[in-house]
């Protein structure tokens, strides 16, 4: 599977804009907070765009802005959310929000919110914020990951176990918001957390749901910095609260298609099944895009 794109573009997300235009943003690289780039097919090819579509992160140092990901609100707005360090907080992050109003544009630049959207620094922080909009209901939700200090582990640094002596629990959030997309209702809960074979980790969660009603959660476990980090998804075929159940393996994992490390999966909403991420190449990580099947629980890539 070759490559969209020969530059560093890591934690891809995806979105149709409305002059049918398809955009893709990424975590910082290249000299910019927030990358982006488009295509008129999501399959590509992709155009890189060299602008910083987040030029200023508001409370976060700006040294780190992961995995961004962009959702419309109901009134046109364009909401950003994102990973950001938290100043003093020895590498933490928490999940911010930017918005960029509709006559800018899905391309910014975005302003971001004076304060966190979550930040939970007790739990080591959160990251990989998603938007999703339920088709079935047109509620609106965001996930996300509680960090764990999992980043510790991905980085050679055993000084931070669970409570019990393993990895601490990073699970992975539901958290249901208003029309605007960040407006809170009620309280996060609980959707999926990590298992043995997931290693320190699970982190990048996507929510969609297939033509058949079934909702499918993306989500990468293990380190990405290792061979073994991938694409996973669990399913849950009566609400989008779960419970979730697991695939019995990967989607995408080194070895898939000649990839290594493919990570970071987020699938097109409401539209073609397509899915972005990225896998190692000699500029870092850099974006994929391919087909997939659903048939009830089941997914399969069509490479």
């Amino acid at each position: 599977m070759t490559a969209q794109l020969a530059l560093n573009f890591p934690d891809p997300s995806i979105l149709q804009d409305s002059n049918g235009i398809w955009y893709a943003f990424a975590t910082n690289g290249n000299g910019k907070h927030v990358q982006a780039a488009w295509a008129r097919d999501p399959l590509g090819p992709w155009m890189y765009y060299d602008r910083d579509v987040l030029p200023d992160t508001g409370w976060a140092t700006g040294r780190e802005t992961w995995a961004p990901d962009v959702r419309r609100a109901v009134d046109g707005e364009y909401v950003l959310y994102f990973a950001g360090e938290v100043p003093g907080q020895q590498g933490r992050h928490c999940i911010g929000v930017a918005t960029s109003r509709p006559e800018r544009g899905i391309l910014g630049p975005y302003t971001p919110q004076m304060q966190p959207w979550v930040c939970p620094l007790d739990q080591g922080g959160a990251i990989d914020a998603s938007g999703f909009v339920d088709p079935a209901t047109g509620r609106r939700y965001v996930v996300y990951k509680i960090e764990g200090y999992s980043d510790w582990a991905c980085n050679g640094n055993n000084s931070r176990p669970g409570p019990e002596g393993g990895w601490a629990s990073t699970p992975i959030m539901l958290q249901e918001v208003g029309a605007d997309g960040y407006s809170k209702i009620g309280q996060a809960t609980t959707i999926l957390d990590r298992v043995e074979a997931d290693g320190p980790l699970v982190e990048a969660p996507n929510l969609v749901r297939t033509n058949d009603g079934v909702y499918v959660l993306f989500y990468s476990s293990n380190c990405f910095n290792s061979r073994r980090y991938n694409v996973n998804y669990a399913t849950s075929s009566r609400d989008v609260r779960g419970p979730y159940v697991r695939a019995e393996g990967p989607l995408l994992q080194t070895g898939s298609f000649g990839l290594v490390s493919p990570g970071g999966g987020t699938s097109v909403a409401g539209g073609p099944e397509v899915l972005v991420f990225h896998a190692y190449c000699p500029q870092g990580r850099c974006l994929h895009a391919t087909r997939y099947s659903s048939g009830g629980s089941r997914m399969r890539i069509l490479g």
